[in-house]
């Protein structure tokens, strides 16, 4: 009897053990970037803690865990860390779990990842999907403004989730300062924290890699500029909260701005804040990139072999409407610059990716050389969507303007030498709205 009594407190002591390292969870796992022998994984505690990821190939038999080095969460990296994963095989599924002060967590979804396959001079490249959505208020009614809550439909991230994507380029806005949060690092990390930690964005964050750029909600305060103040601070929260490669290049002091490639495509991921001129300088050049990230970007065009080259960045580019978050707006100079040079450079199969607008269309320009430039804004996720019904923007396609949340799935699909994008957008809940399909040239 004594020890069946000890096998019953053993079992309902390591229960309640294990109960309490799930409880110092804040929010992840998040997988962020994933190469071909190599991942990111990203994890929020409540307070200190221990953490660690065990990971082995899905369905190997035997199982054979490896581990990444234990690492110690503390208030002054707001209680996040990272591991990368090196050494692994290419194109091969892997499982993970996370552990916490050395106990495993238990998850009701799927904590796994995917390396990317080694297909150069073996085959065509694998067909795949990349989300993409911007403007993600979640309500926090104490500091909200007064009235029915600017967020909603919260469940989307669950409906993006099912559609089991393989990477999601979150485009801006990605979480929105306060009025509380602007002016200290602790209000932008408290931000931050309550957006991760969305019951609802849980699963999504575990097994799709995510890399993200920013704009002025998740940078500071709305339309600001490089004239911030704290933009040392909303640079270090930014970093501390996502998985990109990197973040910044070496010919740019400064910036988020980063590169990767997935299969046959290149993404170039801009920083629309850090360099922008104020909108109403009458005596400085107007620039949202800024002379040095807007040349390394015509240079890395230029170089690039990929068959869809995808520029992700805050406000619209093709759209020909004068309102707020277009490029035409205050800065049509340099947006023709760079139009300018894509086509002398003869630069095929450039997709903008934006976001910001709070309404979601396509957007098309052929130019004298006959490539056909687009700009696939998504926006909102789960924010107050807008109504641009009354602008008058010469490169939306038709049947494409999408006012209500929403978020957006791109295919690439076919062989080699014959690559198609599919353009999909759906509603919070999953259905389908619109879709369009383009062939590389």
């Amino acid at each position: 009897m004594k020890a069946f009594q000890l096998f019953l407190f053993l079992i309902c002591y390591s229960f309640s053990t294990s109960i309490a390292q799930q409880s110092l969870l804040q929010s992840g796992p998040m997988l962020g970037y994933a190469e071909m022998t190599e991942v990111l994984l990203w994890v929020q505690t409540k307070e200190a803690a221990e953490v660690q990821f065990l990971y082995w190939m899905k369905d190997s038999l035997p199982i054979q865990k490896s581990s990444t080095p234990i690492q110690l969460t503390t208030a002054k990296n707001a209680f996040t860390t990272k591991a990368v994963i090196p050494d692994l095989e290419p194109g091969i599924q892997y499982e993970y779990e996370v552990l916490i002060n050395g106990k495993q967590l238990v998850f009701d979804y799927p904590t796994e990842f995917k390396t990317q396959s080694l297909w150069q001079w073996r085959s065509s490249p694998p067909d795949f999907q990349i989300a993409v959505g911007s403007c993600v208020y979640v309500n926090e009614p104490k500091y909200d403004r007064l009235g029915k809550g600017y967020g909603g439909d919260y469940y989307i991230f669950e409906s993006m989730q099912a559609m089991r994507p393989d990477l999601m380029v979150w485009l801006g806005d990605n979480t929105y300062f306060r009025e509380v949060d602007w002016y200290t690092r602790s209000g932008m990390l408290h931000r931050y924290t309550h957006t991760r930690s969305l019951k609802e964005m849980q699963a999504f964050l575990a097994s799709t890699s995510h890399y993200a750029i920013w704009d002025d909600h998740d940078y500071g305060p709305n339309d600001t500029d490089r004239s911030f103040i704290h933009k040392d601070k909303a640079s270090e929260a930014f970093e501390l909260f996502w998985g990109n490669p990197t973040f910044g290049i070496p010919q740019v002091e400064g910036g988020m701005t980063t590169q990767f490639q997935w299969n046959d495509v290149d993404f170039f991921l801009l920083d629309d804040r850090y360099f922008r001129s104020p909108n109403e300088c009458k005596g400085c050049e107007r620039t949202i990139l800024g002379e040095a990230q807007r040349d390394w970007l015509i240079d890395a065009l230029t170089t690039s072999k990929a068959t869809f080259k995808m520029v992700s960045v805050g406000g619209q580019v093709l759209n020909t409407a004068d309102v707020f978050e277009t490029y035409t707006h205050k800065h049509k100079k340099e947006r023709d610059y760079l139009l300018r040079r894509i086509e002398e450079e003869g630069i095929k199969n450039v997709i903008f990716l934006s976001g910001d607008r709070h309404h979601t269309e396509l957007n098309k320009l052929t130019n004298a050389k006959g490539n056909n430039i687009y700009d696939f804004t998504v926006s909102p996720l789960t924010s107050g969507s807008g109504s641009s019904r009354s602008e008058t923007n010469d490169n939306r396609v038709d049947g494409t303007l999408t006012v209500q949340r929403n978020f957006g799935i791109m295919e690439i699909t076919g062989l080699r030498t014959e690559r198609k994008l599919t353009f999909k957008v759906f509603d919070s809940k999953g259905k389908e709205l619109w879709s369009r399909n383009i062939e590389a040239q």
